[in-house]
């Protein structure tokens, strides 16, 4: 092969790289481009799963009772019922009116833990009991719940049927 086909084929200094090249290169840069557009697009706009089915207004402090319930709630709650309270594709949003203290007094939260719930407002399935949960840890859940709730307008209101 003469010296001036091997050039053409590898490029020679100063020539335009071939075409195949030039194609492979657009492909590439198309490729990555839209990686980084997805990789952006998901860190501005989070999943439904992360931002709740509702929106919560974290109230600006917790009570000692509170912030330790939301670390327990954190760890044994939210992967279901989102984090705050808010709710995701696996569980209803505990910040949410049906749940106010004249409906849902605090008793059924502490036996939602302790026996589980057969799906009845909402059309998520069952919840299986948690019996990982202590009743310490269940008084400060119910307790960062209420003041969530609080911070959201939800208050006491009588039960009607």
């Amino acid at each position: 092969m003469g010296k001036a086909k091997r050039n053409r084929k590898r490029g020679a200094k100063g020539e335009e790289p071939p075409k195949k090249d030039t194609k492979r290169l657009a492909i590439i840069a198309v490729a990555v481009m839209a990686v980084l557009v997805a990789a952006a697009a998901a860190l501005r706009w989070p999943s439904t799963a992360s931002r709740g089915l509702v929106d919560v207004t974290v109230p600006a402090s917790l009570s000692a009772q509170a912030r330790s319930g939301q670390r327990a709630f954190d760890a044994n709650c939210a992967r279901c019922h989102g984090e705050n309270g808010g709710g995701t594709d696996q569980g209803p949003p505990l910040v949410h009116d049906i749940y106010n203290p004249g409906h849902h007094a605090d008793a059924a939260f502490y036996l939602a833990a302790q026996r589980g719930v057969f799906a009845h407002h909402w059309s998520f399935g069952d919840m299986p009991p948690q019996p990982n949960v202590t009743r310490k840890e269940l008084d400060g859940i119910v307790r960062y719940v209420r003041e969530l709730q609080q911070a959201n307008g939800i208050t006491w209101k009588p039960h009607r049927m």
